[in-house]
């Protein structure tokens, strides 16, 4: 669900339970120069972790997930959805949903097996949501193979693929949306006004439709994540929403569908986006101005390659109201920044 778009112009309890996988996820004062990034770790809330790139396999998983590994069913109606999922039910199997847009990598990967961990059931989603992307933006060009998709979920033994077509999402007639509470305010929706409220109204009606029991989100779109928890709670959906750790290559760059587009000398400089993060992260636990880390954050990336930058902000992590240290809550560093046609997103945690 996550998105970076093209540059513009000008609940029942489980049967058994099981451990929780590990999700995968610098230091420096503000002014310091670095053409070359350390290897960074992936971010929780509170926490940091060493960086990762694969998921560790949990000790143990629900009895009815153990023994299937088959192709995955793949439902691409809602009644299709609907025969499924009821069966499942009926048994008292718990689900878990992944919602995606395809194009899927080792962050994927580490959400489906958070999934897979947690419930019985597993269902991915797989949908190019329109109603997030502005004219202006990548809908058309975005990354899509369904084919190889399918046999990355197959390979991790997901049970069920939800498929639906734009024309099922969206039928003829469709007007309703849903507005996002207060977790969508500033940030992303300084640039992209449209982007929230797509967002919203697709997860509300994947919920409807799965009705699960938790679904899983990676915490690189991580204003995203919280909007969705806050959605999920606001609205009694009884669905409990749970993030997964950041996934990286050994350069600290977050994974990303979208990092497809980039050159091969734009691809030597996204990592810098993480690396002055984590700057900021460091140097915001420590008491330092705020407003003074956000201005010589974003001129350091200009400095360091990016054409442009949308925002680098320090907010409360739970809440993602302006950061304040003295509060002894944590925080979260967000940044947003260009480099040609691609427009890159990353946080890291504040740990105090």
């Amino acid at each position: 669900m996550a998105e970076t778009p093209k540059r513009p112009e000008g609940k029942p309890a489980p049967r058994k339970k099981s451990a929780a996988k590990g999700g995968k996820a610098a230091a420096g004062k503000s002014s310091a120069t670095a053409k070359t990034p350390a290897r960074t770790s992936a971010q929780t809330p509170g926490k940091s972790k060493p960086a990762a790139k694969a998921v560790a396999k949990s000790p143990g998983k629900p009895a009815a997930s153990k023994a299937r590994a088959a192709k995955p069913e793949i439902a691409r109606t809602g009644g299709d959805l609907r025969k499924v999922t009821a069966a499942w039910r009926a048994k008292g199997e718990k689900i878990a949903l992944v919602p995606t847009m395809g194009a899927l990598h080792e962050g994927h990967n580490a959400l489906v097996e958070k999934a897979k961990s947690r419930a019985d059931r597993t269902v991915v989603s797989i949908f190019v949501n329109p109603t997030q992307f502005a004219p202006n933006e990548d809908l058309e060009r975005y990354p899509r193979g369904e084919e190889s998709d399918l046999k990355q979920l197959s390979a991790l033994g997901v049970d069920l693929v939800w498929a639906p077509s734009v024309d099922e999402m969206y039928p003829g007639g469709f007007s309703t949306g849903v507005r996002p509470g207060s977790a969508a305010a500033g940030l992303e929706t300084d640039f992209r006004p449209h982007f929230f409220g797509g967002v919203a109204t697709v997860v509300a009606k994947l919920f409807n439709q799965v009705r699960p029991d938790l679904a899983v989100f990676g915490e690189k779109d991580y204003q995203q994540f919280i909007v969705v928890r806050q959605l999920a709670r606001d609205l009694d959906m009884n669905v409990e929403v749970v993030g997964v750790q950041t996934v990286r290559e050994k350069d600290g760059l977050a994974l990303s569908s979208r990092n497809a587009y980039l050159s091969e000398s734009e691809r030597a400089v996204a990592p810098n986006l993480n690396l002055v993060l984590n700057e900021v992260a460091h140097a915001a636990a420590s008491g330092a101005s705020i407003a003074h880390l956000k201005a010589a954050a974003q001129m350091r990336l200009l400095t360091l390659g990016f054409a442009k930058v949308d925002y680098v902000e320090v907010r409360d992590a739970q809440t993602l109201e302006p950061f304040d240290v003295d509060a002894g809550r944590p925080g979260r560093v967000l940044g947003a920044a260009w480099l040609g046609r691609t427009r890159l997103i990353d946080n890291v945690a504040v740990a105090l």
